[in-house]
């Protein structure tokens, strides 16, 4: 069985260790509100220069004309044969 002493020192390191992860809870906590309110205002800011942007309108594409067809040139007959 732990001495008094013993279970006093126990006492005091477990004290110990909980008021250091209550401060890193609190730390962390304040770090969370400052960066949820730093992604608010980043997202307020993207959403009024995403309003102000107007949207570019598209040229429409001139669509080229087709090749003039070629008329099919009638082929000379080649002269007959003289037998």
């Amino acid at each position: 069985m732990a001495t008094a002493n013993q279970i006093q020192f126990r006492l005091k390191l477990a004290k110990k260790t909980l008021t250091t992860a209550s401060k890193v809870v609190t730390a962390t906590k304040s770090r969370i509100k400052k960066l949820e309110a730093e992604l608010k205002k980043a997202k307020a800011a993207a959403a009024k220069a995403k309003q102000k942007k107007p949207a570019a309108k598209k040229k429409p594409v001139a669509r080229k004309k087709p090749a003039a067809k070629k008329k099919p040139v009638a082929r000379k007959k080649p002269a007959a044969k003289k037998k």
